[in-house]
């Protein structure tokens, strides 16, 4: 007789272990959901950025869209800004948008953007949402069904109050247990197998399954299960980061992308929020000193918000990495405690959404199942951060800037086999779903076309411009125009949400 799989602990709180636990107890109502936090354990708390995932996240665990953004201080993502990543020149900037080149062969429209407009972006020559983002519009009006818009969008949030909201929202709608206790120790049960997790209050709390979210204690899958650490600091240097939070004055624009702003041993992120602006610089530490990193901070602020005070900076350190596996016999980690990568193109909070849609998807049913559904899971996304690990040094490779850490990262040594040869491919086609044929794809051919052309790799061979591919970019430009007109700014629709949240609650 087998055991049904019919009680899942959640150790740890944050944004996995929360959206772990809200995501399990909406698609699965029948399972006993416990989660487990140390009420005087800090999160991390910086991660803001996320991917257009979460609005079907957000949509299937119960949450409206405005209760979202006005709980969040929430705002649109419509893509990334890199400024100063190829040459560190004034006018060095391009754009990764959400939304994709038209679908047609991507041969034919390179040929057709030489054609037709070569001095314009390749960004925006084959979207509208450039044009978008340039004006610090929203993808949306407020009269649109939630989650719907005229362009493919995501989320800047305060991620502090965005697990506030999952705990809120979770406990009082979708009856998690939640459980304010340190974990102090595990009962093992045989194998790999954990049988409860020992609280210094509560006591034992036996599961069927366990969802680590730890963060980088990793205190079950590491601690515990002793899966070993893989380290990818030998591909991608940066190990630590400073972060502010700048306010802003009253009525100012609302940015439509993370801007990330190379420096000589890094980049700074940017986001726009209503109240505040979210600035961090990241950084390889064998390259540049706290204090040196922390007055290249201060000269970005003082250069894009000459008027803002001087705000506290906290300091942050991380691993390059992640586990050798993720699922260890009844024990699966979730957010940081399954690894990290730098913060560059926001991979943190989707990779704990591709691991709760796998998760909800193929639920183990009993524990026989689950070594099978373990072996599967590990598998699939130990191709994920390897593909993750490859998008983000490609970034760097491309890059023509001349300081040590700059050419460090262009060291051939230092880029991964797989990147290389595709590099090599690249030069004779250009990135197809050929090259990246798994599910739910993290980083699809079109991201690597936006990076690849938007810092001026070399274009393929190819057929002259065709009449439909000249008619697409055509379309593009005129549906820029419409958008334009037709959009309200994000400051417009995030201050009329604000004040129709405030009226509703009166």
């Amino acid at each position: 007789m087998t055991s049904a799989v019919e009680r899942v602990v959640i150790v740890g709180g944050g944004t996995a272990g929360w959206l772990a636990a809200a995501r399990l107890a909406a698609a699965r109502p029948a399972l006993a959901v416990t989660l487990v936090e140390a009420p005087d354990i800090p999160t991390i708390g910086v991660g803001e950025g996320t991917w257009p995932t979460m609005r079907a996240t957000l949509a299937a665990i119960g949450i409206t869209e405005g209760e979202f953004l006005a709980a969040c201080d929430g705002s649109f993502k419509q893509g990334s800004r890199f400024d100063g990543w190829v040459s560190g020149a004034a006018d060095d900037r391009y754009l990764h948008p959400f939304t994709s080149p038209p679908a047609l062969p991507m041969r034919d429209l390179l040929a057709a953007w030489q054609a037709v407009e070569p001095d314009r972006s390749f960004g925006a020559a084959m979207t509208a949402q450039g044009s978008v983002c340039d004006l610090d519009l929203a993808p949306r009006q407020r009269t649109m069904p939630d989650y719907q818009g005229a362009a493919n969008y995501a989320y800047h949030l305060d991620a502090g109050k965005f697990a506030a909201l999952l705990r809120d929202h979770a406990t009082r709608r979708l009856g998690v247990r939640h459980i304010a206790d340190h974990v102090t120790g595990v009962r093992r049960g045989d194998g790999d197998s954990i049988a409860a997790v020992i609280a210094r209050e509560h006591g034992e709390i036996a599961g069927d399954l366990f969802i680590d979210c730890t963060g980088h204690a990793a205190l079950l899958i590491g601690g515990e299960l002793g899966v070993p650490w893989i380290d990818r600091s030998d591909t991608l240097f940066n190990d630590r980061a400073l972060a502010a939070q700048v306010p802003v004055a009253e009525g100012s624009p609302i940015a439509s992308q993370t801007v990330s702003t190379a420096h000589a041993a890094g980049w700074i992120w940017d986001i726009g929020l209503p109240g505040r602006r979210g600035i961090g610089c990241v950084y390889a530490s064998r390259f540049v000193d706290d204090d040196a990193a922390e007055a290249t901070l201060r000269a970005y602020v003082a250069r894009v918000l000459p008027d803002a005070p001087e705000v506290p900076v906290r300091r942050l350190s991380f691993p390059t990495g992640h586990r050798a596996r993720f699922w260890q016999g009844n024990c699966l980690a979730i957010g940081l405690s399954a690894g990290f990568i730098e913060p560059l193109e926001a991979s943190a909070i989707v990779l704990i959404e591709l691991s709760l849609d796998a998760l909800v998807d193929n639920f183990p049913a009993s524990a026989d199942a689950m070594p099978i559904h373990a072996d599967r899971f590990n598998t699939l996304f130990r191709y994920r951060w390897d593909r993750i690990v490859e998008f983000l040094k490609l970034h760097y490779v491309l890059s023509r800037r001349t300081e040590p850490y700059w050419l460090a990262q262009r060291d051939p040594a230092s880029v991964p086999p797989r990147l290389a040869a595709m590099l090599a491919l690249w030069r004779d086609q250009p990135p197809s779903a050929w090259d990246f044929p798994q599910v739910d794809e993290i980083f699809s051919a079109a991201s690597h076309q936006y990076i690849l052309y938007g810092m001026g790799y070399p274009l393929p061979a190819g057929p002259a411009a065709s009449d439909r591919a000249r008619a697409a970019l055509a379309e593009q430009r005129q549906r820029a125009r419409s958008l334009a007109s037709a959009l309200p700014t994000n400051r417009d629709y995030l201050d009329a949400l604000t004040g129709a949240a405030a009226t509703a609650a009166e």
